[in-house]
């Protein structure tokens, strides 16, 4: 759940978009990219040579001053040789040292980025460690989690409440890693340190909790998976807990509950939802990806994110998004938004992660479908598909979905809606719910626990269809038009075909023409014609599961009148 950045504008890279549906040359995009954009977006010469395998993280966090200090040992795997190594750490944060095999680095910085000159020379093969020692007061998160960055909070009750969100911004805005979705480490260790009496739940299993005789405690984490970076997170409060068991795909998962302690009663009412979610989401995508680091959700001081077996929960215990249906369908104020959007993240995000925010539609379209399938499990396929349906009023259609590569550049926020609606209408077309399913379900048995591009996934799901998506993918991905099939009655005859498109659409649709029982129709951008029976009504009518548009070309145009 994010939004994309602002990007500000000293060096340069002018972003020109190809050419727009129906072939017209597209404006050229002036978006400008900093240096420190394509450090933190790409994989340059000091990332591209390791391969991180284990971050063993140590934070102390200050509440009373909004300071945190720590350590992050960094351990790589050599996958060619090389003497610089490039970490990140948003400012103001400021390194203290960097030490490798007991000897200090020297380093220099360059924006949002380290780069370490390693003493030792760094062979194939090799697992070596890097620990990098840090301070400072982390930026602010200023409308988490859109926003992110740390948030100093206060509950209502006055105890200190503090949470990271820091998708699409970084991981590396309040701890040193390589801050790309491309590389995850295969497991981590996750040590916050906080003031008696808060605790701090973040992400795997708790192993230890340390008390200190400062009035601290050391509250130790460990995930056994690979995570992606900006799921690492605290979440330190006055938290009760509570329990239960889920009995799913791969036998029984635990599931833990972190409410604030005063809402307790509310939180044991509210995640009675969980179970429920959990058994649609394993029908549609295959088991829980992370049953040996469990499933939490924990509340937060802000609406919610994605954190990997630690879900963020800001939802005030209400249902829909904070009380509201966000589709119009009267379906989205049924369930908690917040429980299933995020939770749907830990297979479509977690498990599955792209390597570049560019495709971050992969994350967003699939958990944003995962609402209507929701939907569906819970009052029937209708439910789900009017659902679906109903969030077409939040497309803006503003810029593409995809965003621009290499320059940690996410696309339109139509990834959510528009994407979504993208894979219902990809679900007709397959025409067969069990191959749909089993398509779900392989993209997660093929690629999960890894990262992926988005031509990964369109190809994966053109072969194991046996339908032609890339134009459908490219539609809705790469320009900013719903397709349009236009019509026209001449005599007898209605003709029709797709305008708005890409080169060579050719999406078939089913369809009611000339008032007739729905049926297939394959409109390409070439004049097709259908006969009209005696008094027919001169229309076509595209079954509302398919995300287009019609229009009558010969109809007047429509006007709008002056207000009185």
């Amino acid at each position: 759940m994010t939004k994309a950045m602002m990007k500000s504008a000293t060096l340069v890279l002018l972003v020109t978009l190809g050419a727009t549906a129906g072939g017209s040359a597209a404006a050229q995009d002036t978006t400008r990219f900093t240096r420190a954009d394509s450090l933190r977006g790409g994989n340059g010469p000091g990332r591209s040579w390791w391969d991180v395998e284990f971050y063993d993280l140590r934070v102390s966090v200050s509440p009373a001053d909004s300071s945190i200090r720590g350590s992050n040992g960094i351990t790589y795997r050599v996958l060619q040789p090389a003497r610089e190594m490039q970490i990140d750490l948003m400012t103001p944060l400021v390194v203290d040292s960097m030490v490798q095999d007991g000897r200090r680095l020297t380093f220099r910085r360059d924006s949002n980025a380290f780069f370490a000159t390693l003493a030792a020379r760094q062979r194939t093969g090799e697992r070596r460690t890097v620990t990098v020692y840090y301070h400072g007061r982390p930026r602010v998160a200023r409308r988490p989690p859109w926003d992110g960055g740390y948030a100093w909070q206060r509950d209502s009750l006055g105890n200190a409440w503090v949470a990271t969100a820091n998708q699409g911004l970084g991981a590396s805005v309040w701890w040193p890693n390589k801050d790309t979705q491309a590389d995850e480490p295969d497991s981590q260790r996750v040590a916050i340190t906080v003031p008696d009496p808060m605790v701090d739940v973040s992400n795997g299993r708790l192993r230890t909790v340390t008390h200190h005789d400062d009035g601290t405690t050391t509250w130790e984490w460990f995930v056994t998976n690979p995570i992606n970076n900006y799921d690492v997170a605290v979440n330190a409060g006055a938290y009760e807990h509570f329990s239960g068991v889920f009995r799913g795909e791969r036998g029984p998962l635990t599931l833990d509950f972190w409410p604030l302690a005063f809402h307790r009663e509310a939180a044991e009412q509210q995640f009675r939802q969980v179970p429920a979610m959990l058994a649609c989401f394993e029908h549609w995508f295959g088991p829980y990806p992370w049953y040996r680091d469990g499933y939490k959700l924990v509340e937060a001081p802000h609406l919610g994110m994605e954190h990997q077996s630690a879900v963020a929960y800001g939802n005030k215990y209400l249902q829909g998004y904070l009380g509201r249906d966000r589709s119009g369908s009267g379906y989205g104020v049924l369930w908690d938004f917040i429980i299933v959007h995020e939770s749907a993240h830990e297979w479509w995000g977690n498990a599955i992660t792209t390597k570049d925010i560019a495709d971050m539609w992969v994350h967003e379209a699939f958990a944003n479908y995962a609402e209507a399938l929701y939907t569906e499990c819970r009052f029937g396929k209708e439910a789900g598909a009017a659902y679906a349906v109903g969030g077409r009023r939040n497309v803006r259609n503003d810029a593409p979905i995809v965003g621009r590569y290499g320059v940690n550049d996410e696309g339109s926020g139509d990834m959510y809606d528009k994407g979504g609606n993208m894979l219902h209408t990809i679900r007709q077309l397959v025409q067969d719910d069990e191959k749909w399913r089993r398509v779900l379900r392989g993209l997660q048995s093929t690629f999960g626990g890894k990262t992926v591009t988005g031509a990964d996934v369109q190809r994966y799901m053109t072969e194991q269809s046996g339908v032609d998506l890339g134009r459908v993918f490219a539609q809705y991905l790469t320009t900013t038009k719903i397709p349009v099939l236009e019509y026209k009655a001449e005599g007898t005859m209605l003709s029709y075909r797709w305008a708005e498109v890409v080169p060579g659409f050719d999406m078939p649709v089913r369809a009611s023409v000339g008032g007739q029982p729905a049926r297939w129709i394959k409109p390409t951008e070439s004049w097709q014609t259908a006969s009209l029976s005696a008094g027919a009504p001169a229309t076509i009518r595209v079954d509302e599961n398919f995300y287009v548009l019609t229009r009558d070309v010969l109809a007047p145009p429509k006007t709008t009148g002056a207000a009185p």
